[in-house]
């Protein structure tokens, strides 16, 4: 109760409305006002342009609840994988400066520690590759918080222990966040600058993004929006083995003076970095989105950005979300709109802002909902009964591994000595087999938290492999990590064996 007057004394504080905004957005801004408190967000900041110009920018709440500092468009939040696209941004600096070849295999511009091919060709994982989500890289995050014992390695230590080629690359998209960690460091082996300072002097400077930076950047610590978890509690200060995915801050109206960099609209202020060719490149849809295994005919990827190619109203953006963060851009470049919504707390609260903000700018668009598509039905084909033997291959060892496809139609999981362990939610699909799994794989790394596996393989005759992530636990405080490890197994049994206790 206590939490609930406090916000509502600082929201009645903190709703001046910007110079110049229009009375249109008052639902929205009265939306904002309301859910902070039924939702207990600490805050949210919004941005909308529209013709090249600022047409409102807002905070409410609290960007530091025990500090008591409001949230207004100038406070400094982590953007999760709204990272991307600025990451990518940087990374086409470079490629127009002749640097980098977005077509070149992606070891080209890394050291001794070289992406390594489990299936496929490693040469094939191209720059543009790792952009798109089409590289093979599986999702693997790791983060590091200020007082835990571990702090982050350096990259070539990760690119060695997780930068494996699951799948061959180009064969399927796969949301991947290593692949943005190798590509931040391959700005940083280009450039010879810290990834930190080359996005400082080539990205955010010039577009004047003056309270933006990888990290919490130097002198702007009072600035940034403290984050928090789902129960309410404030979290430590985080950092992350793939920076460029998810590792930059910046305010509601930075970022909107990016998104308005990116629907080419010339800021008299803004340093073009990039010509207008080279934002197009990015721009254009190269890689598609999958639902269980099948790409969607309307939405893919270009170079860092999410596109939505619907016809009368293309959307060219990205979302992010992680421990204490929900973010979202959105620009419609036909009608010279760009959005932004910041909040720092795991919420929904940033998508339906967004939407709202929609049918104000766009009435004649209808705000479309992600369709709910339930996994196929499983049942264990005659080529799948039996048991398969091989490996999960960690940085430390190899582990014995087994799958078992059981007479009464359940799958186990079998790791080294352990019990099997029922897999639950199996499903298969095109030839790709997923599920969770109980199991342990126990390397230093998966030990920081509690975790569930999750399975992402593909069936290739009498061979199975793959990905299986160790996912934290999603009732967790802290979500720490999604350690992803390489996964082979052959036929070893024809024989169906009988169930066994998981």
């Amino acid at each position: 109760m206590t939490l609930r007057i406090a916000s509502s004394v600082v929201l009645a504080a903190c709703l001046a409305t910007s110079a110049g905004a229009a009375d249109r957005f008052d639902g929205v801004r009265e939306y904002i006002r309301t859910q902070l408190v039924e939702k207990s967000v600490p805050s949210i900041a919004v941005a909308v342009a529209k013709d090249g110009k600022i047409i409102w920018e807002e905070g409410f709440g609290w960007a530091d609840r025990e500090r008591r500092i409001p949230a207004t468009e100038h406070t400094s939040y982590s953007l999760a994988s709204v990272s991307k696209p600025i990451t990518t941004t940087g990374i086409m600096t470079l490629v127009q400066a002749g640097k980098i070849d977005l077509d070149a295999p992606a070891n080209d511009y890394l050291g001794g520690a070289k992406l390594l091919a489990r299936v496929g060709d490693a040469r094939a994982a191209t720059v543009r590759r790792l952009a798109n989500h089409t590289s093979g890289l599986p999702l693997h995050f790791q983060d590091y918080f200020a007082d835990d014992q571990v702090q982050r390695p350096a990259m070539d230590l990760t690119i060695l222990r997780y930068g494996n080629l699951v799948r061959a690359p180009g064969e399927r998209t796969q949301y991947s966040n290593i692949g943005f960690g190798v590509l931040d460091y391959i700005i940083e082996r280009v450039s010879g600058m810290s990834y930190e300072e080359y996005m400082r002097r080539e990205v955010f400077v010039p577009l004047g993004m003056t309270r933006s930076s990888v990290g919490i950047g130097p002198g702007l610590e009072d600035f940034a929006a403290a984050r928090y978890n789902r129960l309410g509690e404030p979290l430590p200060v985080m950092d992350s083995d793939s920076r460029g995915a998810g590792g930059v801050f910046a305010s509601a109206h930075d970022l909107v003076r990016f998104g308005l960099f990116h629907l080419k609209t010339h800021l008299p202020e803004q340093k073009a970095i990039l010509s207008d060719a080279s934002v197009d490149e990015m721009h254009r849809r190269t890689a598609d989105r999958n639902v269980y295994g099948l790409p969607n005919p309307e939405e893919g990827f270009g170079v860092g950005f999410a596109l939505d190619q619907n016809e009368q109203y293309p959307i060219i953006q990205h979302d992010g979300g992680m421990d204490g963060v929900a973010t979202k851009l959105q620009l419609f470049p036909k009608q010279r709109v760009a959005i932004v919504v910041l909040s720092n707390a795991s919420t929904q609260l940033p998508a339906d802002v967004a939407d709202r903000i929609v049918s104000v700018m766009l009435p004649g668009r209808k705000v479309k909902t992600a369709p709910v598509t339930p996994a196929p039905a499983f049942a264990i084909p005659a080529n799948l009964a039996g048991t398969w033997k091989g490996i999960i291959a960690t940085y430390e060892r190899d582990l014995p591994v087994e799958l078992r496809f059981l007479a009464n139609g359940s799958v186990q999981m079998k790791v080294v000595d352990q019990l099997p362990a029922l897999i639950d939610r199996p499903t298969l699909n095109k030839g790709i087999f997923t599920g969770w799994a109980p199991a342990r794989i126990e390397t230093p790394d998966t030990q920081r938290y509690a975790y569930t596996l999750w399975l992402d393989l593909s069936v290739r005759g009498d061979v199975i492999n793959g990905a299986v992530t160790a996912h934290t636990d999603r009732r967790a405080p802290r979500m720490g990590s999604a350690l992803t490890h390489w996964m082979e197994v052959r036929r070893d049994s024809p024989d169906v064996p009988a169930a066994s206790a998981p």
